[in-house]
């Protein structure tokens, strides 16, 4: 039986990278998994790819900027499997700029797509989440399992990163939206963690060519994979089996806690 069995998860930016390897991993385990991206093809792919290997998926395209989309996917996700039991914050992406350069609609953004989404999507959940468990408790005195919430922050969120005063803002406060979350919601036993990615393989780290947006300058690439201790870049698959933990039953009594996976990354804590 896998860890997950019998468990219906939510995981957003699901179409690509960390959020894709997560979902995959999740229905690996036995999780039904409804695949939240802003980009419909890559959602619906991913989706594709759970029910080739045997598991149950949905895809949901949604722009979680908008609280009624976040609603949307969370309404899906019931009305397919008639609950929810773990959702994975994970949806976001980098708008570099030094500070000086970083002008109010830029840092907005970055504000919005890292922490707003994570917000409406941990909004619309809980308001089911805490029902459930709430009538649980009183009808039987203790809930059938815990649920669980996870966030991906990011390792510079501890140690700050130049250029990114927008996307660190974003994720230093879902560590702290973290703590709060796992505070409130455990008398409920809604357990609430998140995972610091240090430097991961992903589209957001790959060598950034001249007029792209996304991506990486060669030799920070470069300085960033000297410091890392283990020999290696992360892979996406990595911060998926961190989410794995924390929303199995095996991480019941760990809550509130941030876990930097960063392969021994100097300066990342």
């Amino acid at each position: 039986m896998g860890r997950l069995q019998d468990r219906t998860a939510i995981v957003t930016g699901a179409g690509r990278g960390i959020g894709r390897a997560t979902a995959l991993r999740f229905a690996e385990e036995g999780a039904k998994v409804c695949v939240v991206d802003l980009d419909a093809e890559v959602a619906n792919d991913a989706a594709e790819e759970i029910k080739k290997n045997g598991g149950s998926a949905i895809a949901v395209s949604a722009n979680l900027m908008d609280f009624d989309a976040a609603k949307g996917a969370v309404e899906a996700t019931i009305n397919e499997w008639g609950g929810l039991d773990i959702v994975v914050n994970n949806a976001g992406t980098t708008k570099d700029k030094t500070f000086h350069n970083m002008g109010p609609d830029l840092f907005d953004f970055g504000v919005k797509v890292n922490l707003y989404t994570a917000y409406n999507m941990a909004y619309a959940a809980v308001a089911h989440m805490r029902d459930v468990a709430k009538k649980e408790l009183a009808e039987q005195g203790s809930v059938s399992h815990h649920r669980k919430i996870t966030f991906t922050s990011s390792s510079v969120a501890i140690t700050g990163n130049p250029g990114q005063a927008n996307y660190v803002a974003a994720k230093a406060g879902l560590i702290g939206m973290t703590k709060t979350l796992a505070r409130e919601l455990g008398p409920f036993k809604i357990n609430v963690n998140a995972v610091a990615p240090g430097f991961v393989e992903t589209r957001l780290t790959a060598p950034k060519q001249e007029g792209e947006e996304l991506g990486i300058p060669e030799a920070n690439r470069n300085m960033a994979l000297m410091m890392i201790a283990i020999g290696r870049a992360g892979v996406p698959e990595d911060i998926a089996n961190a989410h794995l933990f924390l929303c199995s039953s095996e991480a019941d009594f760990i809550s509130g806690v941030t876990i930097p996976v960063t392969g021994g990354q100097f300066g990342a804590m």
